[in-house]
């Protein structure tokens, strides 16, 4: 009889742990078998959790940008052959702006059984806290890197969020400040910014406002992480 594949969530700030809730440590102390991002955070997170299994009696493999759909593929053996396991993220849920889901499609295709468990999305979290609207949406994950090539991206989020389809986004920490700077130069005044930074830590912040109102505010998000959405108010 084939496993099951948990979809286990992790925290989005390292003291966050209470965001976890009892039963996903509970399951997660049964599993000897995890598919991971990073095996050393990996490793950390799961004795934070209480953990105690020795980790030499434990396969951990990595699945991240990196891993060849040819090594995925293996990977559904250990779940054919009837090992429960479990899917890491490094933060937040998994499958979700994540490599994993390649492996969940596998497991449909096997028909193994895939069990998501709760915890903290960003997404989620940031769309709530928003006040933009939560009817419509479309996560884009980055934008390109090339400074043209995201400021035609802008535009063309810009246009459909005028249209009452909230936009989210996100960035690697360091270009924060850069990106915000394209937004506040590309999007039209009166469009709505949320800014949700240090989501579910003690630096937590989520404001939302007009560009207009965003360019006497002159945010500064270096090295935090952080989501954005554009958007407008539709009654």
């Amino acid at each position: 009889m084939a496993g099951k594949l948990y979809l286990i969530p992790t925290v989005l700030s390292d003291e966050a742990l209470h965001t976890i809730p009892a039963y996903v440590h509970d399951i997660t102390k049964t599993l000897t078998h995890f598919f991971v991002e990073d095996e050393r955070t990996a490793r950390r997170y799961l004795r934070k959790s209480g953990y105690m299994r020795s980790f030499d009696e434990v396969v951990m493999l990595p699945l991240n940008e990196h891993t060849s759909q040819t090594e995925i593929s293996l990977y559904a053996d250990h779940l054919i052959n009837g090992n429960d396991c479990g899917l890491m993220s490094e933060a937040g849920v998994p499958a979700v702006a994540d490599p994993g889901h390649l492996l969940v499609k596998l497991a449909h295709e096997h028909a193994i059984q895939v069990v998501p468990l709760s915890g903290p999305s960003s997404i989620i979290l940031a769309l709530m806290a928003s006040g933009l609207n939560g009817q419509r949406f479309c996560f884009h994950g980055y934008l390109p890197v090339n400074k043209n090539g995201r400021v035609k991206k802008l535009q063309q989020l810009d246009q459909r969020a005028k249209d009452g389809e909230t936009q989210v986004f996100i960035e690697t920490p360091y270009r924060n400040n850069a990106l915000i700077a394209d937004i506040l130069q590309t999007c039209n005044a009166s469009t709505l910014l949320c800014i949700a930074s240090d989501l579910t830590g003690e630096k937590e912040n989520i404001q939302t406002h007009s560009v207009r109102e965003w360019k006497t505010r002159q945010p500064s998000l270096e090295k935090i992480p952080a989501i954005f959405l554009i958007g407008n108010f539709v009654v």
